[in-house]
């Protein structure tokens, strides 16, 4: 697929975003004012109602019922989270898809240890049921809807994205709503795409073994994260962060320089050995996160570009 290509700066300019409250959240987030980027045309606030989800769309409410919606998980450990990177990278695909963006925010580990961040993620989409059913299309009853969703999203056309720990969460969702056919309805989970998923294990890999202390995901750091955030006890084997299951079409992006990169091969290899429909796409040269760290540069355009084919092909696939 080719695409006229925009520029970064005219593509952050097209993206707006808000925010909203998941009244069902069992958390809290911190209270942070609205603020405005005036260069760039986006929006932005929390509340400190329950837990937040933001959403970024460069498209006009005319275009509403044909812009697929990625719930998107940030890049961070499932022991940490930021703010600006998850605002950064919703953008970064709401500009390259032109699909409606919705990030939301978890419990964090140790406080709150596996399974509590895939819950949540979970009542996310639970969430997003709701609203596509009080929608005016779905419903006589509209009352409460939220109007980003109502005038913008397709609930047959939802995929789950997440980098890292959001990989993670993202394979985890499709593994139990792919299950329970009828169980998001009026929502559609059509894929998933999960980028350099925090996949784990006790044995070392050959990618784990010669990652340098410098980088930005290192063993030491790998290693931390997995204990804070599984279950006491548990070892880097846990199904947690280890896990297989049925599913909807999967796209897996790997970093060719990750410590990761070794189990996100074998990740997909084991899920092919099992029959699912998982396709790989590789990065030579990048490190962990590089769509986080860097989402203007020419690897992460060309990562969207891979990103939207994806979700039109799915769509495609599953009229």
């Amino acid at each position: 697929m080719t695409r006229r290509r925009a520029s970064s700066r005219t593509a952050a300019a097209s993206s707006r975003c808000s925010a909203t409250a998941l009244s069902s959240g069992p958390w809290r987030s911190p209270w942070t004012s609205p603020s405005t980027r005036p260069s760039s045309g986006r929006t932005s606030s929390t509340t400190p109602r329950s837990a937040w989800a933001s959403a970024c769309t460069s498209r006009q409410p005319t275009a509403a019922r044909e812009a697929s919606s990625p719930s998107w998980w940030p890049s961070t450990a499932a022991a940490s989270a930021s703010t600006p990177t998850r605002r950064r990278t919703s953008t970064r695909l709401a500009a390259g898809t032109g699909a409606l963006v919705l990030s939301a925010d978890y419990r964090l580990a140790p406080e709150h240890r596996l399974p509590a961040a895939i819950d949540d993620a979970a009542a996310v989409l639970l969430w997003l049921r709701g609203q596509a059913a009080r929608s005016p299309a779905s419903s006589s009853d509209a009352a409460g809807a939220d109007p980003w969703l109502s005038e913008l999203a397709d609930p047959g056309r939802v995929f789950v994205a997440g980098e890292s720990a959001g990989g993670v969460l993202a394979h985890h969702l499709n593994v139990r709503f792919s299950g329970a056919p009828g169980a998001l309805h009026p929502v559609r989970l059509r894929g998933v795409v999960a980028l350099m998923p925090f996949f784990t294990g006790a044995e070392p890999t050959p990618s784990e073994l010669r990652c340098p202390d410098e980088a930005y995901l290192n063993r030491d750091m790998s290693a931390r994260f997995a204990r804070l955030c599984l279950p006491p006890g548990a070892t880097a084997d846990h199904p947690f962060l280890n896990p297989f299951g049925p599913g909807a079409p999967a796209l897996v992006v790997v970093a060719g320089d990750d410590i990761l990169r070794d189990r996100n091969v074998e990740f997909v290899r084991r899920m092919r050995g099992m029959g699912k429909p998982v396709e790989v796409v590789e990065f030579p040269g990048q490190g962990h996160a590089f769509f986080s760290l860097r989402a203007w540069s020419e690897p992460v355009g060309e990562l969207v570009r891979v990103f939207k084919r994806f979700m039109d092909e799915a769509c495609q696939l599953q009229p």
